[in-house]
């Protein structure tokens, strides 16, 4: 198995259009990552923690990067984010806050809760792909990532 075929990618959009445009920028860019879509806050934290309909994935590795949007249903992206930081097990996992959202507080709580990154969706379809692209190289190709933590 490749290295890259180990980077999971998580989706956490509720947007169909959305998701559609994020998969066309990663198809477009290379990126070959597989990438689990979830359409809500309570099934995000489901797939992270194996549990309700995710439970099979409980002896998966966690995904390499958590792609965010903050407006969802059942639980918004800042809860998602604040359970991923409270969890030891996901305190370390990047996750990247992508998201239409133009609101100074949400940017500001989202980096006060720990996000690594705060992306603003362009309007602009040549400009989302573009932003898509670069996020997907930065964070599947160039960042390191803190290994897992191992059980005591």
């Amino acid at each position: 198995m490749s290295n890259d075929a180990q980077k999971v990618i998580l989706l956490v959009e509720d947007s169909t259009d959305d998701v559609d445009l994020t998969m066309r920028a990663f198809k477009r860019s290379h990126l070959m990552n597989p990438i689990e879509v979830v359409r809500d806050g309570v099934e995000a934290l489901d797939f992270l923690f194996a549990r309700g309909a995710h439970a099979a994935r409980e002896s998966a590795p966690l995904p390499t990067l958590v792609i965010l949007d903050l407006k969802l249903p059942r639980l918004d992206g800042l809860s998602v984010l604040r359970a991923i930081r409270a969890d030891e097990r996901t305190h370390l996992l990047p996750v990247v806050i992508l998201t239409s959202s133009k609101e100074e507080q949400d940017l500001i709580t989202g980096y006060s809760l720990g996000a690594n990154s705060y992306v603003r969706k362009p309007v602009d379809f040549a400009e989302f792909m573009e932003a898509v692209r670069v996020l997907g190289i930065y964070w599947l190709a160039l960042n390191q990532i803190a290994p897992p933590k191992t059980p005591r």
